[in-house]
């Protein structure tokens, strides 16, 4: 299986390419600074990494994109590449929950507490939304694949829901523990907070399941999951802000 992944939903560029199946498979990744380098950059790293691996674009069985949620130019640039080389080149999208891919990459992580690879495992996956605010969204590994077990939270850290039908998660995994950390879920400190991003090689992993089920759509039909609709605040709303922090 050939496949191309693309996530540029943080302040992380990251690229991947997959060449082969199973054991055979070989995987070349890129990664570095993303924001408002992306735009500028991705193509270049896209084409890079492609002679690298030895895998020409029309050759791709997919193309995966960070889908969202996420910062919003970030998700619009991934996918837009995305879709310019799946219009050129006759390839089918796949859209990637990006807290599923962060998820993903939790699973096998150093920080994870040891564990069998068939162990079900339960994860609160988080996402730095900026504003003071988190996305966060339960998901679950039952040992072949994952899935999201409820609706994406987008709310103040303090805020974030994390019981799940009576059971609380095995850890918390993202990149919001640097600016949130102590407002996430201080009643349960034990909890392992695993450092995790929505990473292109953690998209690959979970491409061939997403595939299984039918996920990959033609290019003009590829789509967002934006959550939050409101982005800017009016300047009213940053004065009621400011006075509220002044009190």
């Amino acid at each position: 299986m050939k496949l191309l992944a693309i996530d540029t939903s943080t302040e992380t560029l990251s690229v991947a390419v997959q060449a082969g199946a199973g054991e055979a498979a070989r995987v070349f990744t890129h990664q570095a600074a993303g924001g408002a380098q992306a735009s500028a950059r991705l193509i270049g790293v896209v084409q890079a990494l492609l002679r690298e691996a030895g895998v020409p674009l029309r050759a791709l069985d997919a193309i995966a994109y960070g889908a969202g949620p996420g910062a919003f130019t970030g998700l619009r640039t991934a996918c837009a590449v995305a879709q310019g080389l799946g219009f050129g080149a006759g390839v089918p999208l796949l859209p990637v929950n990006t807290l599923l891919a962060v998820a993903e990459d939790a699973r096998l992580s150093p920080q994870r507490p040891p564990a069998r690879p068939d162990a079900p495992w339960q994860v609160l996956a988080l996402l730095d939304a900026r504003m003071g605010e988190v996305y966060a969204a339960h998901a679950h590994w039952d040992g072949r694949r994952w899935a999201a077990l409820d609706d994406v939270q987008v709310a103040p850290p303090e805020q974030v829901r994390a019981l799940h039908g009576g059971a609380w998660p095995d850890a918390l995994a993202g990149n919001a523990f640097a600016a949130h950390g102590a407002q996430l879920l201080p009643e349960h400190p034990a909890l392992p907070r695993i450092a995790a991003a929505p990473s292109a090689a953690a998209m690959l992993r979970l491409a061939p399941a997403l595939l299984a089920v039918g996920a990959a759509v033609p290019a003009h039909e590829a789509g967002l999951h934006y959550v939050r609709d409101k982005v800017a605040q009016t300047t009213a709303e940053r004065e009621a802000a400011r006075h509220s922090a002044s009190l």
